[in-house]
């Protein structure tokens, strides 16, 4: 049987798909767009066939176009594969690896590490992709993802990485003007920070039940909500891992420890990735260094 699309193409189709147009896919892929639009063209010519529809916002999939895209992710994936484990009949793990997680997480856990990871595994060359909410791995075609709280997704492998306490803290600048709180009831006198669009995020577990504090700032990220605390907007509730160097050196204070309930559902830290036959030798030797040097 004879293929008549190339791999090229169908990666510059797929980066069309994900991003929602011709410009951001040459963008994303640093190539012109004339070069993307020959290579879409040259795909519909050869298969005979619309892949998609172009408005004047967006491009969509048409029902053709979404039909390969599904099948051909999965194909460039076993590719991938394949070439990786020939590479490694050679020596060590190489090839891309694309990570994703919260941006607190990756700034806080895995930056600090990049550069001892790059100089052991000098050949796998690492992306690391900031998502405030769980993405499809194979859409995005992403190869590991790390994910704070409850699981839910039965298509994924999961390795438990440990789990990181919440933190109710505060800037020692704030607790100066407004005092440290000594009750949960104390909190309806204090200003505390919240995560906008993210309501469950903003109930705080307690020992006697869950408890929603009226949030007088909020930020889209933890980031953002960490930035507002040290800067002594309010009380947060975060994650250990993204402030316990901010408490060890003094920039940040932890109230109310004993009235938070653990374990909870936030705490639970896991590397998961795309179930398949093996584990990748990429994602192994990732989490193999990572889970060694994590600060949860």
């Amino acid at each position: 049987m004879t293929i008549v699309s190339r791999t090229e193409e169908l990666e510059i189709f797929l980066t069309v798909v994900d991003s929602g147009g011709f410009s951001a896919a040459a963008n994303q892929l640093n190539i012109q767009v004339a070069k993307v639009s020959r290579a879409i063209a040259r795909l519909e010519t050869e298969l005979s066939t619309t892949l998609l529809t172009r408005t004047t916002r967006r491009v969509e999939l048409t029902e053709e176009g979404r039909f390969f895209a599904e099948h051909i992710r999965h194909g460039l994936s076993q590719i991938a594969g394949a070439e990786e484990k020939l590479r490694l009949l050679k020596g060590k793990p190489a090839g891309r690896l694309r990570v994703d997680s919260a941006s607190p997480f990756i700034l806080h856990q895995l930056v600090p590490h990049m550069a001892a990871f790059q100089a052991a595994c000098p050949n796998i060359e690492v992306e690391l992709i900031s998502s405030e909410r769980f993405i499809d791995l194979i859409e995005k075609r992403t190869d590991l993802a790390i994910r704070i709280g409850e699981l839910k997704d039965s298509n994924l492998h999961a390795k438990f990485l440990g789990r990181s306490p919440l933190r109710i803290v505060a800037s020692p600048a704030y607790l100066t003007e407004y005092g440290t709180p000594d009750s949960i009831e104390a909190l309806s006198t204090h200003r505390c920070i919240g995560f906008a669009g993210q309501p469950n995020l903003n109930k705080w577990p307690f020992l006697h039940g869950p408890c929603s504090p009226r949030m007088h700032i909020q930020g889209s990220s933890g980031e953002t909500v960490r930035q507002l605390c040290l800067s002594g907007n309010g009380l947060a509730l975060l994650s250990n891992f993204m402030v316990c160097h901010d408490l060890a050196a003094g920039r940040l204070v932890s109230v109310l420890e004993a009235d938070i309930a653990t374990p909870n559902d936030r705490e639970a830290i896991h590397a998961v990735y795309y179930r398949n036959t093996a584990l990748s030798p990429r994602i192994r030797a990732f989490l193999d260094f990572i889970a060694e040097r994590l600060c949860l």
